[in-house]
């Protein structure tokens, strides 16, 4: 497998590319090529054509839930490119309206337009998108230390109801390499460790090679400590903490295990 950062808060140093807080991983397993998220602009886009990475020949796009720094890019994504041919991937609820803070946060379209536009697969069980990758859906809480928390609102517009956004909605990636499994994930809101913990349930493999991705960890908290006991207990060695970790939560994982910075461009390839 290969993935390339697209799209993260951060570049890296001498190499010229838009970043933004966001995030879009380009990724091929194979002769499948794939997008998780597509981020918040269309950055991904001028991105890819400057890391020469032809979107057309993408064949699957997932979703790992439904904000708009997740999501939103798909806006620009339908001027781009047709996407009659790609198959979109997500959680039942990552189209559903979104509100935080009074303002809209959740994507740029719903079920029923996207379905128009493309092959639009909704589930909240396991899907294997390749031979290697499967789609999480929904994940269990499966640790007592990382239980959901609101974020906002979410409609849902059959019922015209507004009910309190646990975003049930949050799933991620797993690659199954000879190393074990490797972990790619959006947000992380319903709890890295959970997902870990799902993902090994899923592929009836224990061995965890490596995560990339946001862990939603923004301060140095019981919580933050609970999760580096976890990676250190599943002896994961490969950690790219990006988007929505915090420096202060970096620098507490970097102190037990040392971490890999992430910027748009990095590629990683794991076997």
């Amino acid at each position: 497998m290969k993935l390339v950062v697209l799209v993260d808060n951060n570049t890296l140093i001498d190499r010229y590319y838009y970043g933004e807080p966001a995030v879009c991983y380009y990724i091929e397993d194979g002769n499948n090529r794939l997008l998780l998220d597509v981020g918040y602009s269309d950055i991904f886009i001028k991105n890819a054509e400057l890391l020469s990475i032809d979107l057309t020949q993408v064949d699957t796009i997932v979703l790992s839930h439904g904000h708009n720094d997740h999501t939103r890019g798909l806006k620009y994504l339908v001027n781009k490119i047709d996407l009659k041919q790609i198959k979109v991937v997500a959680h039942p609820d990552a189209f559903k309206p979104k509100i935080f803070a009074q303002q809209p946060v959740g994507a740029p379209f719903n079920a029923q337009q996207l379905t128009k536009m493309c092959s639009l697969q909704l589930s909240k069980t396991p899907i294997n998108i390749t031979s290697n990758i499967t789609f999480l859906g929904e994940i269990p809480s499966l640790n007592e230390f990382e239980q959901r928390q609101q974020l906002g609102t979410i409609v849902d517009e059959q019922q015209s109801l507004t009910k309190p956004d646990y975003v049930m909605d949050d799933s991620a990636l797993v690659y199954r390499g000879k190393e074990g499994l490797f972990i790619i994930t959006g947000c992380s809101h319903s709890g890295i460790c959970n997902i870990v913990e799902y993902a090994k349930q899923v592929c009836n493999e224990q061995k965890v090679a490596g995560i990339i991705g946001g862990f939603h960890l923004l301060e140095v908290s019981e919580q933050l400590h609970r999760t580096i006991e976890y990676f250190v207990e599943n002896n994961i060695k490969l950690l790219y903490p990006c988007h929505c970790v915090s420096f202060s939560a970096k620098a507490e994982l970097n102190s037990a295990i040392p971490i890999e910075e992430v910027g748009v461009s990095l590629t990683i390839e794991i076997d």
